[in-house]
């Protein structure tokens, strides 16, 4: 059973468990044994003539029937079950009445009792008002007998049963109508065009049923079930288009969850070069030298979302295949750890499927960066929030920079997160410029609840203002001892909604920055707009409160000037300052910072390990013979 996946994944569920161990009992104990089944659909054509043979043992006992005329009646019935069978599955109908039945051409008495067919996969259950309502005993029985009834119509689209569904609805009303057009009377056509509509579903409720229709094409389950379909005879040339067309079927419009039913339908004709490309592609060491087709994408998603081993990292664009191959890899995110799905133009339904992919199955991912991919928006975002409060979800980092989102986002992620906040420790919503200070209003929320363990916080290039500054600066005071990272910058080369914090908005971060239960370490503030004033607010704030800062940068702010790097100074050689990296490029510095800097530096100089006085063109030779006196002092780390 291990060997077919296919079979393997099924054997959670008790009712296939049942039918496995029917027909395996049936070919161990018998003289006809031959090959066991390796495909879902030679599994149920197994069981569906062991039935049969059952109910020929049970109910004709002392009955005078020709062989001939058995098979008749069985026919009969289980092909008016399979008419029952594909006109309700298509409505999503399970559960069916005396009159549905009888419009079928079943006897309900005779359905009943007729056979082990209808004893063992279909019953009666009595429900509000003792009606008798009858079903499949599992939805799979149903789609194979849907399938089987399917596929006997159209090796059979001249009898007069045809005519009778001309005018079914939907799916039904389109199945039929293939029939009656002259360009469609071959299988591979046929087979495209069911296969083509039934990927339209949103929730694949006739995945099962086409890899069903699918697997019935082999020969070997057509002798299985010859009494039903009859002499059927398909050409090797029909089967090779029907597996092209699978192979090359367009995803434009599909989603990548239904795409991977493309690759069942493979297996079910049992086409295995497939899955043994995948499997080689898996040992290989050059995997990114190895150029993936699409529906070689959906089969390596199919297998590493149903490995035991869980994937430490998927990252789509290792991947050597097309932007619809890496979309086709998204469902693989049920087994990983981390999913880095950057800029592969991932729109709100590819949202949909992660979410949904991480609900079913959501402990293990703990990163997951979406980044770069613009066309997400807020609609997007909020299906993931789905997956964030769901209470198995235990992501630590999401990533969402450059996603086009506006403050409708956040509101969904405030939301989200207050009601399972202690998990999450970095959040990244950098490059969003619609954001604006809503944002951060809305963020605030989450960030003082009491439960928020959030550590690094990035709203780079977001449109905001002091305003925001002054919200987070509130938010972290009253819940300040969690925050790690605080990333406010701009993009040097951006020049439209940057973060226009200026002076004052560094001033009320101060408030934060000076609180004794502050642990911020780094905070970059690069292309703010800051001038001097602001060095003097964020010295005085963390000269009184110095020890945890390890990161400041300030660079591309042409304002700050010498003057700026002097009140700096006054931090940097105050006892406790424990600062690693400073950022000072092109702040429009002369040698004079320099000197500043040297002279602090030379009095505590033990722990600044990076300097960055890049593309300030005036500090010229004697700004570095003023920072020499640094570098060669004895306790210099730099």
């Amino acid at each position: 059973m291990k060997t077919s996946r296919s079979l393997h994944i099924m054997c959670s569920i008790p009712v296939f468990c049942w039918i496995t161990a029917t027909v395996l009992e049936h070919m161990l104990t018998t003289e006809q044994r031959g090959e066991l089944p390796k495909t879902l659909t030679d599994m149920y054509s197994h069981f569906l003539l062991v039935q049969t043979k059952r109910k020929k043992n049970k109910y004709h006992e002392g009955h005078e029937m020709s062989p001939q005329e058995l098979m008749e009646a069985d026919r009969e019935v289980l092909l008016k079950l399979g008419r029952l069978a594909f006109e309700h599955l298509e409505k999503g109908n399970i559960m069916f009445y005396q009159e549905d039945l009888e419009q079928c051409g079943l006897d309900v008495t005779e359905a009943s009792v007729y056979s082990g067919v209808c004893t063992e996969i279909f019953k009666r259950e009595c429900v509000i008002f003792q009606k008798p309502v009858y079903c499949f005993v599992h939805l799979s029985i149903q789609e194979f007998l849907a399938a089987v009834y399917m596929f006997h119509c159209f090796t059979n689209r001249k009898t007069k049963v045809l005519k009778m569904f001309l005018k079914s609805e939907s799916f039904t009303k389109m199945i039929f109508s293939l029939f009656d057009n002259k360009d469609l009377q071959s299988l591979d056509v046929f087979l495209r065009r069911v296969m083509e509509k039934s990927l339209q579903s949103k929730n694949g409720h006739l995945d099962l049923f086409v890899r069903f229709l699918h697997g019935l094409c082999l020969e070997s389950n057509q002798r299985l079930l010859v009494g039903l379909l009859g002499q059927t005879e398909i050409s090797p040339g029909t089967i090779q288009r029907v597996i092209n067309n699978l192979k090359e079927m367009n995803s434009d419009e599909i989603s990548p969850d239904r795409s991977i039913n493309i690759f069942h339908c493979l297996m079910e004709m049992n086409h295995l070069s497939l899955f043994q490309e995948i499997q080689e592609f898996l040992k290989s060491e050059n995997r990114s030298e190895k150029e993936l087709s699409e529906i070689q994408c959906s089969a390596l998603a199919f297998m590493l979302q149903m490995s035991e081993e869980v994937l430490d990292e998927l990252d789509l664009q290792k991947y050597n295949t097309s932007e619809r191959g890496r979309q086709r890899l998204i469902p693989a995110v049920r087994n990983c750890r981390k999913a880095r799905l950057t800029q592969c133009r991932l729109s709100e339904s590819h949202c949909e499927v992660v979410a949904s992919a991480l609900k079913s199955n959501p402990s293990h991912l703990t990163e997951l960066d979406m980044g770069g991919n613009y066309n997400l928006q807020d609609s997007g975002v909020k299906h993931l929030c789905g997956f964030l409060e769901s209470p198995g979800c235990g992501l630590e980092t999401l990533g969402l920079e450059s996603c086009g989102l506006s403050e409708i986002s956040c509101d969904y992620l405030a939301a989200a997160l207050k009601s399972n906040p202690s998990h999450l420790r970095q959040l990244d919503l950098s490059n969003n410029k619609k954001l604006q200070d809503s944002v951060v209003k809305h963020l605030c929320g989450f960030l003082e609840s009491p439960g928020c363990g959030l550590e690094t916080l990035g709203l780079m290039d977001c449109g905001l203002s002091e305003i925001s500054c002054d919200y987070l600066a509130a938010a972290l005071k009253s819940n300040p001892s969690h925050l790690r990272q605080l990333d406010l910058s701009n993009d040097s080369w951006s020049s439209t909604n940057k973060n226009n914090l200026q002076n004052s908005g560094v001033k009320h971060l101060c408030g934060f920055l000076e609180s004794p239960g502050c642990g911020l370490e780094t905070l970059r503030l690069e292309s703010c707009g800051l001038s001097e004033i602001s060095c003097d607010y964020l010295a005085a704030a963390l000269k009184s409160n110095p020890s945890h800062l390890r990161q400041l940068d300030l660079s591309y702010n042409y304002k700050l000037q010498d003057s700026g790097v002097k009140h700096l100074c006054g931090f940097l050689e105050s006892p406790g300052c424990g600062l690693e990296t400073l950022g000072l490029r092109d702040c429009g510095l002369s040698e004079i910072s320099c000197d500043y800097l040297a002279a602090a530096l030379k009095s505590n100089p033990s722990h600044l390990r990076q300097l960055d006085l890049s593309f300030n063109n005036k500090l010229q030779d004697s700004g570095v013979k003023h920072l020499c006196g640094f570098l060669e002092s004895p306790g210099c780390g730099l």
